[in-house]
């Protein structure tokens, strides 16, 4: 899927550029807050080839430095259509409503191109995560048992939670 670069009043989203890119991303999925939620992932060759190089999404850019990152998942079944979401962003950038507003920025440009449906599904205790998503209109659908492996080896629940075009809120 090739994505275009995309613009919100804070943040760029753009198409990542390899190595140092992936440099940049595993450092803040190295920093404890992040490491968190995304296990595993903070050695540059894994973000390479896990996370750039597998799934379509766009680094998130915050004055010319990688802050994060947002991936999408299309389902382009007529049936079914939806897009999925999952983000991180550095742990200096959270709470300032920036992983928000990623989110809407790439929300609205799906939404452009006919698409009325978006799941996103983070670990059932990311409180933080759950009220920014619970903030752009986002309901919980349900949880997902023994959804996902932590760090710590043991199974964790997530939290499936699905966004309707028309209930996408204003930006605060």
């Amino acid at each position: 899927m090739s994505l275009p670069g995309l613009r919100g009043p804070r943040v760029v989203l753009r198409a990542h550029r390899g190595a140092p890119d992936a440099d940049a991303l595993a450092a803040i999925l190295a920093e404890p807050a992040v490491a968190r939620w995304w296990p595993s992932l903070a050695d540059p060759e894994i973000v390479l080839r896990e996370i750039l190089e597998a799934e379509p999404g766009w680094v998130i850019v915050l004055g010319g430095a990688p802050a994060g990152w947002i991936q999408v998942y299309e389902e382009a079944d007529p049936q079914y259509r939806h897009v999925g979401l999952d983000l991180f962003l550095a742990t200096a950038h959270h709470g300032q409503g920036l992983g928000r507003e990623a989110a809407r920025v790439v929300i609205d440009h799906f939404a452009a191109a006919g698409h009325h449906r978006f799941t996103i599904d983070p670990a059932a205790a990311n409180e933080r995560a759950i009220r920014s998503y619970t903030g752009l209109g986002f309901r919980p659908v349900g949880v997902l048992r023994d959804y996902e492996r932590g760090a710590d080896g043991t199974w964790h629940d997530g939290l499936l939670m699905d966004l309707l075009v028309s209930e996408l809120r204003p930006p605060s």
